[in-house]
């Protein structure tokens, strides 16, 4: 099959310099590059851009493709022309693109994992979360109570060592305490350095000769560990509270993570909850609501007297400031709102029949005198 012309590959002209080349190249590399490309011909097309590179960016080829073509590169590559596999184990590939043109964070999105480094140091704990339900009069006030929880904790024997003793801890002698397996690679572009983490202590530099019993040489155990937790007042549902250093333990001396409360806030049978103030509702006689009272509320704290206005409509609603819930952040308490609804007996006695029956006539009586007056004021001067 008859090769494409390299200056065509790139898609530069006969008398481009080298700039003009390796600004072709790398801006078709990056677009053509399998690991970036997934199209099928991908990889093929990466192939005959870089064949066409290596030959236009070194004088001396390039002069012997003008004078003779693709025979003269032939013979550049050997026999069997330019070999793709030796760009299959590529770890750097940021040297072979120039690390001025992708730049430190275009390189990682494209070629993400090439310069992947085991963590060798401390490496902190989990942070862990527990749920707690607690009523609505315990969430009004500061308490203090006791949880359990399971985490990882360091090993009590080997003190996270994971070995029986000092002495059972060497370095690895696959990556000599490294963590990291160096490979070479020869290609016609040069030699390329593969750095990948070590096969035999995965990336950690040592190894350990006899395992502590305790925690098989993992340097940590599960536990389960009751802790004292003080929950402020005023928290909500959702609310949470950061405990620094109760999570899981850190591996190889890291410190440990957070354990976070989150509070759950139980329905009330009386009391309504919007935010930092409390609603609820209280029943008030016909006769409360008419002449006026004074009732008795509950409210989070304690109970309180209320005093009930003459012709207080059902439904109205009055507020007892700073009775509601603490502020969780800041000072102050939020309102306490009660809403009356005047009820309806459904007994009567004698005696309150015939009250209810005298309270009727008059009712009834001033009732027409109103109807009568307002059909006079209506039809006033119909009749003259």
């Amino acid at each position: 099959m008859t090769k494409k012309d390299y200056y065509e590959t790139l898609g530069v002209k006969k008398d481009a310099n080298e700039k003009e080349v390796k600004s072709a190249y790398r801006r078709l590399a990056k677009k053509h590059h399998p690991d970036v490309n997934k199209d099928s011909g991908a990889e093929e097309k990466f192939k005959e851009i870089s064949e066409a590179y290596e030959v236009l960016i070194d004088q001396d080829k390039r002069a012997n493709y003008d004078r003779v073509g693709h025979a003269g590169a032939e013979n550049m590559f050997g026999q069997n022309g330019f070999k793709w596999s030796d760009f299959t184990h590529f770890s750097d590939v940021e040297d072979l693109f120039d690390r001025d043109f992708f730049g430190r964070d275009i390189f990682n999105v494209f070629f993400k994992g090439f310069r992947e480094q085991p963590r060798r140091g401390p490496v902190r704990g989990n942070d862990l979360r527990y749920d707690i339900e607690i009523s609505l009069e315990d969430a009004s006030k500061t308490i203090n109570t006791e949880i359990n929880i399971p985490r990882t904790e360091t090993c009590p024997v080997c003190r996270g060592l994971g070995a029986k003793s000092d002495s059972e801890v060497k370095a690895c002698p696959i990556c000599n305490g490294t963590g990291q397996e160096k490979r070479e690679k020869h290609t016609p572009f040069g030699k390329f350095l593969s750095v990948a983490t070590c096969s035999r202590c995965n990336g950690k530099g040592k190894i350990i000769g006899k395992p502590c019993d305790e925690c098989k040489g993992v340097g940590r155990v599960k536990r389960m560990r009751k802790i004292s937790i003080k929950i402020p007042a005023g928290v909500d549902t959702g609310s949470r509270l950061r405990i620094i250093g109760e999570g899981d333990a850190g591996s190889r001396n890291g410190p440990s993570g957070d354990l976070y409360i989150i509070t759950h806030i139980s329905p009330h049978e009386f009391f309504r909850r919007r935010g930092d103030d409390i609603h609820c509702e209280i029943p008030l006689t016909f006769a409360q609501a008419a002449l006026g009272a004074e009732v008795e509320v509950p409210t989070i704290k304690s109970k309180m007297k209320l005093k009930i206005p003459p012709g207080t409509q059902t439904g109205t609603n009055f507020r007892m400031r700073g009775e509601g819930m603490p502020k969780l952040r800041g000072s102050g308490r939020g309102d306490h709102y009660v809403k009356v609804k005047t009820t309806t007996p459904k007994k009567l006695t004698r005696q309150q029949k015939e009250l209810f029956e005298e309270l009727a006539k008059t009712e009834k009586l001033s009732e027409n005198g109103k109807i009568f007056n307002k059909i006079r004021d209506n039809v006033k001067g119909v009749f003259r």
